[in-house]
């Protein structure tokens, strides 16, 4: 063999594994498993079968998987937007913090009465296991995502309990231990890093804007991979001044997502496959580290098996439905969103922390944390559909839509609104001849229904989740999307 044959073979194989991870959300969508656990579990396998994969430098894990998440919370963070943030921004902050310190309380109580482990390391899992993973929760309902604030409020609070887990398990490994000095200092330093973090975010989301907007590329190819280094300088800079530079991505993912901007499609597209690959990679490289002769052994799958169990069906229902009583959500959504806290790759990356902090039985905690997110991966991701159907949640297809109808322009067309109908919003069931007393001269352009254009018509009947596209001047924008999605835009 000559030296480029070898190098050809690793290209077949990281291509033809490339292909299966591609391929594998056809075979979940059969199965009802999300293709992160096969992922997780073939890497864990593969690492069994192959000595000299297991094992990557600790260093490198941590690395790869945390410019992964990056990647991954940013593009959340676009998916979301402010307008639809604003509107669930009470219960997802409740959520998302208080509901993760809860959950880690609630943890570390059952870790330490139920298997003896001291407090310090019984808040150390306990922080490991908190967090949820939306992206895992979806990859289960396939083409199916659940509609209103209740499916914002679930992908809202994963975007804010990954950072405050991860803030949370930095603070309490720096402090080395339990006492009121100790406590004193992770309170310290978590209020240090979110406040940062948010503000590093804040700021810097509306300076890419700025940036994206007035400072013009040659190539449109260059405008996505501007935005990735932006994002990721936000994360560095919100790192060095001691923030969290997680939430400093996903607060500025928030901030574009519902602006204009220049080929605002195509970065939007190339970030979303970005977050797609980095999502199976950091479910790859996180199970290489997974040792299976470890997880074998009672004194670990079964306290992990019982700690998953406990969060999956105890802990998260009381303690985030406590949390979400005052959202006011109808009980079947409420039920439903407590219940689809799936675990991802944010737990075994703080589980990996441990390992890099040498705490004592470091290797029996990890493949603790390692069987809670399998379980909850395998047994309460394969629940999900049937949940979803028992609790009659509503539900909206995301059938993919190939083909694209529009016009580039050199200037931004300032007079051009898209907006999408809400229920019981003014334009919510009328048709376009009842729409000629609306605000000045707008005209509706385009009408999009179910991934289909419809007809303009006198008669042509609008109804709720209808994408529109109006022409109108630009001083009408909040009357129009008053009359068409029942709002104030601030």
């Amino acid at each position: 063999m000559n030296g480029a044959e070898p190098f050809a073979l690793l290209i077949v194989l990281m291509a033809a594994v490339g292909l299966v991870a591609v391929l594998s959300n056809r075979l979940t969508h059969r199965v009802k498993l999300p293709s992160p656990a096969l992922f997780l579990v073939g890497a864990a396998i593969a690492a069994k079968v192959i000595p000299a994969l297991h094992g990557p430098p600790q260093q490198a894990v941590e690395r790869v998987v945390t410019v992964a998440l990056a990647c991954i919370l940013f593009d959340g963070g676009m998916n979301i937007g402010w307008a639809r943030f604003r509107s669930a921004v009470a219960p997802i902050a409740t959520t998302g913090v208080l509901g993760t310190f809860l959950t880690v309380i609630a943890g570390a109580l059952l870790v330490h009465l139920a298997f003896g482990l001291a407090w310090y390391v019984s808040l150390l899992v306990a922080t490991a296991v908190a967090p949820t993973d939306p992206a895992v929760v979806f990859s289960v309902l396939g083409q199916r995502e659940v509609s209103g604030r209740a499916g914002i409020i679930l992908k809202g609070e994963s975007g804010a309990n990954d950072p405050v887990g991860i803030a949370l398990m930095a603070s309490l490994i720096t402090a080395a231990g339990v006492s009121v000095s100790a406590f004193a200092h992770v309170g310290g330093e978590f209020v240090l890093q979110m406040a940062v973090g948010l503000a590093v975010g804040v700021v810097g989301g509306r300076a890419l804007l700025w940036f994206t907007r007035r400072v013009a590329l040659p190539s449109e190819g260059l405008y996505p991979l501007r935005t990735l280094a932006c994002v990721l300088l936000l994360f560095g800079i919100a790192t060095l001044a001691h923030g969290s530079g997680f939430l400093a991505v996903f607060a500025a993912g928030i901030v574009l997502g519902d602006e204009r901007a220049p080929f605002k499609r195509e970065i939007e597209a190339f970030h979303s496959a970005l977050a797609s690959l980095a999502e199976i990679v950091a479910f790859v490289v996180l199970g290489l580290t997974i040792n299976l002769s470890v997880i074998a052994q009672a004194d670990v799958w079964i306290p992990g098996l019982i700690l998953g169990a406990a969060l999956a069906f105890v802990i998260r229902p009381a303690l985030v439905g406590l949390c979400l009583i005052p959202a006011r959500l109808k009980s079947n959504e409420r039920n439903f969103v407590v219940f689809a806290g799936l675990k991802g790759a944010v737990p075994i990356l703080l589980g990996s922390f441990l390992l890099a902090a040498h705490v004592p039985g470091a290797e029996r905690l990890y493949g603790i944390v390692a069987v809670v997110v399998v379980f909850s991966v395998v047994v309460q991701g394969s629940l999900m559909p049937a949940a979803a159907r028992l609790l009659h949640v509503p539900m909206r297809v995301i059938e993919p839509e190939p083909w694209a109808l529009g016009v580039r322009l050199r200037d931004e067309p300032s007079g051009v609104h898209r907006l999408t109908i809400t229920p019981g919003s003014p334009a919510d069931g009328r048709t376009i001849a009842d729409l000629a007393g609306l605000p000045g001269d707008a005209w509706v352009s385009f009408i999009v229904r179910d991934g289909q254009l419809v007809p303009i018509k006198g008669d042509t009947r609008l109804r709720a989740a209808d994408d529109v596209l109006v022409l109108a001047p630009p001083d009408l924008r909040e009357q129009l999307t008053t009359a068409f999605e029942g709002r104030h835009r601030s």
